[in-house]
Order: C-alpha cells, then sequence, then structure tokens
C-alpha cells in the first residue's frame, strides 16, 4: 500500500476488549439492519411501486428518497455531543422500522385506489429514508471506534460479505415466493420489519466512549470542510459521477426488464439475487486487495469494468434474457462491491482520527446531493422522452450509454486524491 493512502489510526477512547465487542456487535447487527434498509429502499420498492402503476416519474422519486434524506444528517450533527451516538443510531432506527409499517399491508394497497395506493406507498418509503437517515449519521463514525489500524478494507469486506449472504437467502425465498404468490410483497415487507426491530435490539449493547459524548459538530464546521480540504473535494467529485450512474441505471433496468422484456416479478427478484451473490463472493477479496496495493488500482479496474457493463447494456437493450440480466447484475455488483470497500478505506483515511464526525457526515450529505438527483433526474427525462414519440427502450438505452461515460469519467479526480 502507497504510503499517501495508509489510513489514520484510530484513537477511539475505547479499551481493546471493548473495540472487539464493538466489532462482534456490528457484525451480527449488520445483516438484519441491511435487510431491512435494503428491502424498504432498493429493488423490491421500484417493483412494488411497478405493481401499483406509479410512472417513472414516481419509481424516480422514491429512488432519490434513501439520498436525499441524508440531508437531515447536517442538523443531527447538532445532536452528536449532546446525545451518545448510540441514542441516535437507536432513535433513528426505531423511525425507520414504525415508517414501513403501511407496506406491510401491500395487498390493501394494491386493491385501493391506484393514486392513493402509490401516495402511501411513497409517503412510507419516505418515512423509513428519513429514519435510516438519521440513523446512519452516528453508524460510520461508531465503526471508526472499532476499526483496527490497516484492517479497513479486510473489516469492511467481512461486514458486508455478512449481509450479502442473509440477503441472498432472503431474496432467494422472496423469489419462490413471488413465483407462487404474484404481487405479494406484504409478507416480504413484514419479514424486513422483523429484521429491523432485531437490529435494535443488538445495537442497543453497542460500546462507545465516554468522550464520543463530547464531539461537537457545527454545520458551520462542517461544509467549511468542503472549502478547506482540496482532497475532500476530489474525493467527492469522483464517488457523485459513479454513484449518480449507478443509480441512475439500475432502477431503470429493473422498470426495462418488467414493461419492455416481459419479465415477471420473480424472474426480476432472480436479478436481485445475482446482485447480492456477486458481493458475497468478491467483498472479502476486494478488502485484502485494498489493503495491500491502496485504493487507485481498485478504482481503475472496477471503474472501467463498470463502464463497460454498463456500455453492453446499452448496445444489448432489451435483447437481453433472465439469464443475461442476471450475469449483468452480478458482474456489476463485483465492480460495484470492490469501488465500494475503496470508497471507504480511503474516506477513512481523508477523516480526522479523533473527530471523525464531521468528515464522515459532510462526505453522505454532499454524495447524497448527487445520488438522489439521478433517479430523479433520470425518470422525468425518460418519462418527457416516451410522452413526445420515443421509444422506451430507446430512452433507456441512452440512459445507459450516459451512466457508461460518466463511471468512467470518475476517475479523472479520483487519480489525485491518494497523492
Amino acid at each position: 500500500m502507497e504510503s499517501s493512502e495508509r489510513p489514520a489510526t484510530a484513537e477511539s477512547g475505547l479499551e481493546p476488549a471493548l473495540r472487539r465487542r464493538g466489532r462482534r456487535l456490528a457484525l451480527l447487527s449488520h445483516p438484519a439492519g441491511m435487510m431491512h434498509s435494503n428491502v424498504y429502499t432498493d429493488q423490491l420498492p421500484t417493483l412494488a411501486l411497478v405493481g401499483l402503476g406509479a410512472s417513472e416519474a414516481l419509481v424516480g422519486a422514491q429512488r432519490a428518497f434513501d439520498p436525499l434524506s441524508e440531508l437531515l444528517q447536517l442538523p443531527t450533527l447538532s445532536a452528536v455531543g449532546r446525545l451518545r451516538k448510540r441514542s441516535i443510531l437507536i432513535a433513528g432506527q426505531l423511525l425507520a422500522v414504525a415508517g414501513g409499517l403501511p407496506l406491510v399491508a401491500y395487498a390493501a394497497l394494491a386493491h385501493g385506489s391506484g393514486s392513493r395506493a402509490v401516495a402511501i406507498a411513497l409517503a412510507s418509503f419516505a418515512a423509513t429514508s428519513i429514519g435510516l437517515a438519521v440513523s446512519n449519521t452516528v453508524w460510520f463514525p461508531l465503526l471508526r471506534g472499532y476499526v483496527e489500524p490497516g484492517r479497513i478494507g479486510s473489516f469492511f469486506g467481512l461486514l458486508r460479505t455478512g449481509w450479502h449472504l442473509t440477503l441472498i437467502a432472503y431474496f432467494l425465498a422472496a423469489q419462490r415466493w413471488l413465483a407462487a404468490h404474484p404481487g405479494g410483497f406484504g409478507p416480504l415487507f413484514g419479514v424486513a420489519t422483523a429484521a429491523g426491530l432485531a437490529r435494535i435490539a443488538l445495537i442497543a449493547r453497542l460500546p462507545e466512549a465516554a468522550a464520543g459524548a463530547g464531539e461537537r459538530v457545527s454545520i458551520r464546521d462542517g461544509l467549511a470542510l468542503l472549502r478547506d480540504e482540496p482532497r475532500l473535494r476530489r474525493y467527492l467529485a469522483g464517488m457523485m459521477l459513479t454513484g449518480a450512474a449507478r443509480r441512475a441505471a439500475v432502477p431503470f433496468a429493473i422498470v426495462m426488464m418488467r414493461r419492455a422484456m416481459g419479465m415477471s416479478d420473480a424472474q426480476v427478484v432472480l436479478t436481485t439475487v445475482g446482485w447480492f451473490a456477486g458481493g458475497f463472493a468478491s467483498l472479502y477479496a476486494w478488502g485484502l486487495a485494498v489493503d495491500r496495493f491502496g485504493t487507485r488500482p481498485v478504482f481503475r479496474t472496477t471503474a472501467l469494468g463498470a463502464a463497460g457493463l454498463l456500455a453492453a447494456l446499452a448496445l444489448r437493450g432489451a435483447g437481453g434474457s433472465v439469464a443475461f440480466m442476471v450475469a449483468f447484475f452480478f458482474a456489476l455488483s463485483v465492480l460495484a462491491a470492490g469501488f465500494g470497500v475503496a470508497d471507504t478505506h480511503l474516506l477513512f483515511g481523508i477523516a480526522p482520527e479523533r473527530a471523525p464526525t464531521a468528515t464522515l457526515v459532510v462526505a453522505d450529505v454532499t454524495t447524497s446531493l448527487a445520488y438522489a438527483a439521478a433517479p430523479f433526474a433520470a425518470g422525468l427525462a425518460l418519462d418527457a422522452a416516451i410522452r413526445f414519440g420515443a421509444l422506451p427502450v430507446t430512452a433507456y438505452r441512452c440512459l445507459f450509454a450516459v451512466a457508461a461515460v460518466a463511471t468512467a469519467l470518475a476517475l479523472v479526480p479520483l487519480r489525485r486524491v491518494g497523492r
């Protein structure tokens, strides 16, 4: 690993035994938390909204809820220093679980008025996203205190491998359920709600240094980092390009499969299984690679590979089979997993070792603006193009081509971050 990319030593104030306990509880709780989070914010909501008859613009709007809610992390910063991070984490998770409860009654929504049902579903997804954003404000700062120096990549590789395996099992079961019960999303949201409750029971025992409550952060000080830290600005530019591209392309690949390729909900869920299988198969290896070789070669490999995959999807359009789309999502996930581990490794190196909260939150909020705008803007553009006579498949292919170019361009700012 290059010296310029070596992460700072974590000075958490926790004894080694408590740091080990924190890592253990993080590894145990994260699969349940990510099941709840993913089911309420990612692929399943897209399918549920399509089932309710939502337009492309509304599908794009829902995909914007999760990153747009991250803006709430800025006012939540003012609570850091007055409240324990663990208390903020639990409160946000409770709100997220409560917000998602209407989706457990999806069958009643599907049999109700179309526009009203879509509005209720969107409100529920929005409330869940708000709770998750509040919780996420302190999740990474807490983890920052548990990770051993020099093992950031391997820890996050292991952490993310665990929840990918859990979601593979969940979506395999979901695929069988939807094949037997088309449109039966209610029980799937119910299982995710139970997982969210299980996470609360586990994170309630997370250790936190007594000094952690004294880290006072103002919004003004946090935003000043964008002006004063050129490495942070270059990092954010790279993350926004590739993250926005992927978040614009993936939901409309799902919409294309349902509306242009004629796939069933169960067949689309197979591509979701392929996505999590890609992460599970590669995350730990990516973590070891980042720890050993640094971030730049991993960024280069994964960004160019993802750009190539998106370009291939643009060329193929709706001509792909179920097997092709499963393979596409698997490969894209492998590359996104590597990019994500390198992202975390680099960000933890940029964040100050004794007071990381401001840097981590400002980075999350800034990238989230792009992540929120991308799917919403893509949905509006697709709606407009289709309304003015473009073939839906042609519009989708143009979107995938633009996403491929943006992903490759992310390497321009990232190549200078580690210097």
